[in-house]
């Protein structure tokens, strides 16, 4: 009897979701719990296990297509694994070969690198002059990467193209052919970010303010006692538990920073669940630390470190990414020196943190180098006026340059 397998509920808020890539094939055997296939939500992405052991008899629904949630989505036929499948081929037993002489190993490899080839590993594959077939894919759900490509040209593979000799010549136009354009559709998740940065944009008076950061102090703190915090907690002591920290101080002095507009009512909040920006794959996702301001520099550490990890492995789930009050951005960690965040709505203000530098600074009249740090607050003025932004910037300035103030809160 076939055995429906249905988009199931991801959260109150959600309706659809995206199809990602399937991790079976229509005739592939799969365990109860396997993965079959990837979705995607506007929040994050999850893999839909199969609910019965037997065979995947039918896929109804395209990588790529959006379907209500409660959808028919593919038919297995419920099954024992076959003796075949759980022993493979006896020792020393010829492959069979298909209709086309290839091994079926094989052909299913070529076709499934065809049908999951990522846009930068074609080009990779042109450049190279290899196919598909020629490369180990090693990404989720069988993607071919441009990293495999790049490994199997740097490990000597078939089909890499020699080193052009250097030439006084001017390189030929490209042909037409290698000219065209590849129309993807966007995911859940990138299409929630675009719309809540435009909604963002249009729905609030966003102003940036900037300070300077010397991170002098911290980075002696960390020299002083972070091999201890280390062995102690098994976790290196950051920079980011000390923004966490110094944000907590400044929003308990300047509460509309932590507030939020509801209709023709502000909400101030006495807690504080400081969304921390994670870069994946798939786009930036706003994790929450929850009750953050209860919570050791250890516990922070381990909260982000877990947060952050388990969103670049999509298994985070979906209410850990909802209700933050404040949000931290540190675009240092891809050279960024100078940015004007976006303020993740309905929160009514976002910290951006960004690259050190040993840069010169003044000092009791004297020129000295020192490491550098600019930050930014963008905050929605309908709510927060000039002098708070101002004021809290400068506090979270003066606990970091001075940590001992978070301690003894002056």
């Amino acid at each position: 009897m076939a055995v429906e397998l249905k988009i199931p509920s991801a959260g109150e808020s959600i309706t659809e979701v995206q199809i990602g890539a399937w991790a079976k094939a229509e005739g592939d055997y799969v365990e109860r719990d396997e993965t079959v296939v990837e979705i995607e939500t506007d929040k994050a992405s999850m893999e839909l296990p199969a609910p019965v052991s037997g065979f995947l008899t039918k896929c109804l629904k395209p990588a790529g297509e959006i379907v209500p949630v409660g959808t028919v989505i593919a038919l297995l036929e419920e099954a024992p694994r076959p003796a075949t499948v759980a022993t493979g081929a006896k020792a020393g037993a010829a492959p069979a070969r298909t209709a086309t002489g290839a091994p079926p190993a094989a052909e299913t490899r070529a076709a499934g690198a065809a049908a999951h080839v990522m846009p930068a590993a074609r080009r990779a594959l042109a450049d190279a002059g290899l196919q598909p077939a020629d490369v180990q894919p090693t990404g989720p759900g069988g993607r071919l990467l441009k990293e495999d490509v790049q490994r199997h040209v740097a490990q000597g593979g078939d089909g890499a193209r020699p080193a052009a000799t250097p030439t006084t010549q001017p390189p030929p136009a490209p042909p037409a052919a290698d000219r065209h354009e590849e129309v993807v559709p966007m995911t859940m998740l990138r299409r929630r970010i675009a719309q809540r940065l435009v909604e963002a944009k249009q729905t609030m008076a966003m102003l940036t303010t900037f300070n300077e950061v010397d991170m002098s102090a911290i980075f002696a703190l960390r020299d002083q006692r972070g091999e201890d915090f280390n062995r102690k907690y098994g976790i290196k002591l950051g920079l980011m538990s000390f923004f966490v920290k110094a944000a907590i101080d400044a929003l308990k002095r300047f509460p509309a920073v932590n507030a939020e507009i509801r209709g023709h009512d502000i909400v101030y909040k006495n807690y504080y669940d400081i969304g921390i920006a994670v870069s994946t794959d798939q786009g930036l996702v706003v994790p929450v630390v929850r009750g953050a301001e209860r919570l050791s520099f250890a516990e922070v550490e381990l909260a982000i470190a877990d947060l952050a990890k388990r969103a670049r492995e999509r298994k985070i789930a979906v209410e850990e990414l909802q209700g933050g009050t404040f949000t931290i951005t540190n675009g240092g960690v891809f050279g960024s020196l100078l940015a004007t965040p976006i303020i993740n709505p309905p929160q009514s203000a976002i910290l951006g943190l960004h690259a050190i530098q040993d840069r010169p600074v003044a000092r009791n009249g004297q020129v000295v180098i020192r490491p550098m740090m600019y930050i930014a607050l963008t905050y929605d003025h309908r709510i927060i006026d000039g002098r708070e932004s101002v004021s809290f910037l400068k506090r979270i300035k003066e606990c970091v340059e001075e940590p001992a103030r978070m301690l003894i809160e002056v």
